[in-house]
Formats: structure tokens, sequence, C-alpha cells
């Protein structure tokens, strides 16, 4: 079964963006996984087709109105199990345990909020998972949407041409990547390291490892700490 992707947004034209080229792009093409961009406004009932209003209790910006973007979940996720996302800079922070988990699945749901946020009533009435990228804010949830949707769909099953690329990245593991190398053997003064063209895979792996280690440790020192508090519990 193709994974299926829908999108609620007040800007469908910005899908797929960057996921119609390449390894995303071939695989849509193929059948792979597909992708629904849902206008949110069609989904308002006045005549000046309002998805906002202000905030309750005062405040700057405006507030997307529940019962409108409710309308527009339930028409996409009728008798549909699929996740709900919704991107937020409160969410938890994406994983790459996390996308794992929802590309083992047969797709994802996801709402990109714009303003000042979401009203809280639809976020617990349908179920909303709140989901951020990063310790910053956008000016919207599509290009959050976006991120989510390239991580999950370049380890679906046959995209990436070789699927072992996939389990020797940052995060798979607990760790980040280690170095990368390739001809010349020599430039600018530089050279490979020796162990990599050694033909002594048993030494790479090692080497690989050791240099995985040391830059999770210099620059990521709270995965070390989170897989050494796993291990531990």
């Amino acid at each position: 079964m193709a994974f299926r992707a829908s999108v609620l947004t007040l800007y469908p034209e910005m899908f797929p963006g960057h996921l119609g080229f390449s390894l995303a792009g071939k695989a849509m093409e193929r059948g792979q996984w597909s992708l629904d961009a849902v206008q949110i406004r069609d989904f308002a009932t006045d005549k000046h087709r309002s998805v906002d209003d202000t905030p309750a209790g005062g405040g700057a910006g405006m507030v997307l109105k529940p019962d409108v973007l409710a309308r527009a979940i339930d028409s996409t996720s009728e008798n549909d199990t699929r996740p709900r996302l919704l991107m937020s800079p409160r969410g938890r922070p994406l994983t790459q345990e996390r996308v794992r988990a929802l590309a083992a699945g047969d797709g994802v749901i996801i709402v990109c909020g714009r303003f000042e946020g979401v009203d809280q009533r639809v976020i617990e009435a349908r179920g909303l998972e709140e989901v951020s990228i990063g310790d910053y804010v956008l000016s919207g949830g599509e290009p959050a949407a976006l991120i989510v949707l390239d991580a999950i769909i370049r380890i679906l099953p046959g995209v990436m041409g070789n699927d072992l690329s996939g389990l020797h990245e940052s995060f798979e593991g607990g760790l980040l990547e280690h170095p990368h190398y390739t001809r010349p053997q020599e430039w600018e003064g530089r050279e490979i390291p020796s162990v990599l063209t050694s033909g002594n895979h048993g030494a790479i792996e090692k080497w690989r490892r050791e240099q995985a280690v040391q830059l999770t440790r210099e620059r990521r020192p709270d995965l070390l700490e989170a897989a050494r508090n796993e291990k531990n519990g």
C-alpha cells in the first residue's frame, strides 16, 4: 500500500515543493507515495471565507478558528486512522525514531498552523499531535511539514537506491554520522585517512564508530547522555 500524506494548509500551492524532485519526486511518479494538499479556507462558511479571529483574552495576532479547521480535518480523515500531526514550535521535537514509526504506517495527516496558533479546543477534540522541528519560530507550518515528509519519504522501502544508506546516518543508533571522503586521494594537501583505503573492513568500521562517538561528544553530548540513561534505565 502506498504511503498517503494529506496536508491541511492555507497555501496548498507550496506543495509538493522540493518533494516533487529527485528521489521523492521519482517515488511519487512510481506511486510509492501520494500527497493531497487541502485548502483550509474551503471550509469557511461566511462570505469572506474567514479562517481566523482575535485571541480570547486579548493580545496580538490572530488564531485559527476551531470550527473551520475541524471541518477540514474531518473531510480528510473520516474513518481514517493515520496519525494527525500539528506543526508547532511548542510540540515534541521530531526524532529519527518518530520518523521511522511514521514511515512504517500507511500515511500521515499534517496540519499547518498560521498566525498566532490554533484554537486549543480543536487540538484536543481532533487528537492532534504537536510536533516541532526545532527551537525557533517559522511564519507557518508549511516548511516544517515539508521537512517532516522529506524525512519520512526518503526511508520508505525502495525510495533510496540502496536501503542500507539509511542505516549509517546521523541519529541512527543514537550517534552523529562519521566523516565521509572520496577521490581524489589528495586534495589541497589533505589526504583521505589511510585506514579508509586499507581494505581492512574491520578497521574501517572501528574507525567510523570512533569518529561518530567523537563527533557526537563534541557537538551533541545530549545524545550520548540520553543513550546512557536509556541503557541504565
